[in-house]
């Protein structure tokens, strides 16, 4: 008799634990049971969802992703960002020629090249040049240059 009785309390314990993890509020073996199954589907239906979002992103990730340009007007000039999630050899000099045929004066800047490229540049118009830069043409210039290193980079 004490067998069957410990082989209940055990079911009993196990019975519990499982309507904990899956968050039943069923009273009865029977529906813990059907709250268990349901709960499983669910796991299985994120599993599927998780894995179908992994591979989007990887299939998003092995298309060369070009960097994120801004540009902002300030009151005495301009502030270009350049971002990209992985090193871009060369593209620093092809910005700052871009920067140079604008007629465009870097003022201060800052880049990070090691894992990543970051380049925020705060920049004036030569005064030299009675032309008016926007700040949509300068990223006109900006994007484009960064095409063309992109460009220049897949064909080598």
């Amino acid at each position: 008799m004490v067998s069957r009785e410990q082989k209940r309390a055990v079911l009993h314990e196990k019975l519990q634990l499982l309507r904990s993890i899956t968050n039943s509020h069923a009273l009865n073996k029977t529906s813990i049971i059907v709250d268990a199954s349901k709960y499983i589907k669910e796991l299985k239906q994120k599993v599927e969802r998780l894995n179908q979002d992994i591979e989007i992103a990887e299939t998003s990730s092995q298309q060369p992703q070009l960097p994120v340009v801004t540009v902002e007007t300030l009151e005495k000039g301009f502030l270009i960002n350049v971002f990209s999630d992985k090193s871009c050899p060369g593209l620093l000099v092809s910005i700052l020629e871009a920067f140079e045929d604008l007629g465009l004066n870097v003022l201060e800047a800052r880049v990070s090249c090691t894992d990543n490229f970051r380049l925020q540049a705060f920049g004036g118009e030569n005064e030299e040049d009675g032309d008016m830069i926007d700040s949509q043409a300068i990223k006109q210039v900006v994007v484009q240059a960064v095409k063309n290193w992109s460009e220049s980079n897949n064909d080598g």
